[in-house]
């Protein structure tokens, strides 16, 4: 069934980038757009009345305001940004925030209040968000990852695991490693990545790509675990 015009144009791709049963509905009376619509999906851990993380397309220029939406009505702290603006002279995903000062995006005012630069592949930003239809104001940290592109993975994964904090692929990817990362820190015993990664795709589809990204996920939990080992008292 081809997507309705309305949703081509709020998405990437015209192939469908989640499932209707699991996707974040926006309170389309709160909508610029009048519509519930947003290329995002709740990923659960366990409890599904609490979702861990939230899956989604980089913001176009028709659905940047609708991001903030979700961020607001979501009640997100942090946004992971995977993807670099642009790769290889492509447009990847649209500026969504200010460099200086302040936008605003429909009824959600957007405050740079701080950037700071970890190192060559990180940028922290700390945003003040407010809505002007009740005057509330939130903090929102984004952790900016410039060096991963898309199909592909990072050169190392140091920088990822010391970070530890399109919406599939490399959303998939970092969501799977933290995943696994936080079932180990809660104590689990035998932890199953490919049914954990089984467990994500049902939820969004295309999470992990590649051969590459799997891959890359192993290595990153691996060299966790040998960490916490060399850690241990000797």
């Amino acid at each position: 069934m081809p997507l309705i015009p309305k949703i081509q144009t709020r998405s990437v791709t015209k192939k469908s980038p989640h499932y209707d049963h699991s996707r974040i509905l926006l309170k389309s009376k709160n909508s610029h757009s009048n519509s519930d619509y947003i290329n995002a999906s709740p990923i659960m851990d366990h409890d599904p009345r609490n979702p861990a993380y939230i899956a989604t397309q980089g913001p176009l220029p028709a659905t940047v305001a609708d991001f903030w939406q979700m961020v607001w009505e979501s009640g997100c702290a942090v946004i992971v940004m995977l993807t670099p603006l642009s790769e290889n002279g492509v447009r990847q995903c649209h500026h969504y925030w200010p460099d200086e000062g302040s936008n605003l995006y429909h009824v959600y005012e957007v405050n740079l209040v701080s950037e700071h630069i970890w190192c060559q592949d990180f940028l922290v930003r700390s945003f003040y968000l407010k809505n002007l239809q009740t005057n509330e104001t939130r903090t929102v940290t984004q952790f900016h990852f410039l060096s991963w592109y898309d199909q592909g993975v990072p050169s190392s994964t140091r920088s990822l695991l010391d970070f530890r904090s399109d919406g599939a692929g490399r959303s998939g990817t970092y969501i799977l490693i933290d995943m696994v990362l936080n079932k180990m820190a809660k104590g689990a015993k035998e932890i199953d990545i490919a049914a954990t990664l089984e467990h994500l795709r049902d939820q969004r589809p295309g999470m992990v790509q590649t051969k590459e990204q799997f891959e890359f996920a192993l290595t990153a939990v691996a060299e966790e675990v040998n960490a916490i080992l060399k850690a241990l008292p000797q």
